[in-house]
């Protein structure tokens, strides 16, 4: 009962801000559990020194989030971030950067989340985090 990639990508184009839209984001993968999205390199999201930016890439993997919690549920409704932690391990430069979000559990109010970043084409982590959703009603 999973989304497909398809519907995943109009998950991203009908139920985001504008802003987030001008990320770029692609989705590559859906599964039951999980999605993996791919956040463009750009030098509009670069920082002082030519590193792509936190507030970037947390903001991808929000978004990531939401698709994979979508995916779990069967489909996208409304939903709230209600926590979200980012630790950075390493800059990024000049990569395109993805991001595998996997629910850990999901339950009728709250949906738990781990996120995982790699620069593509690398295997080292460029940086982790948890999110937890809630579902209104």
């Amino acid at each position: 009962m999973t989304v497909t990639t398809a519907e995943a990508e109009k998950i991203l184009a009908d139920s985001f801000a504008p802003w987030v839209r001008d990320l770029a984001l692609a989705v590559v993968e859906t599964g039951d559990r999980h999605a993996v999205l791919r956040l463009p390199w750009s030098g509009r999201l670069a920082r002082e020194g030519g590193a792509m930016s936190g507030q970037a890439l947390m903001a991808a993997a929000d978004t990531a989030t939401v698709i994979a919690v979508s995916a779990a549920r069967g489909g996208y409704g409304p939903m709230t971030t209600v926590q979200q932690s980012t630790t950075f391990q390493r800059a990024v430069q000049d990569a395109d950067v993805l991001l595998t979000a996997r629910v850990t559990k999901l339950g009728r109010r709250l949906a738990f989340t781990d996120i995982t970043m790699t620069a593509e084409g690398g295997e080292e982590v460029v940086a982790q985090g948890t999110t937890v959703y809630a579902f209104p009603g």
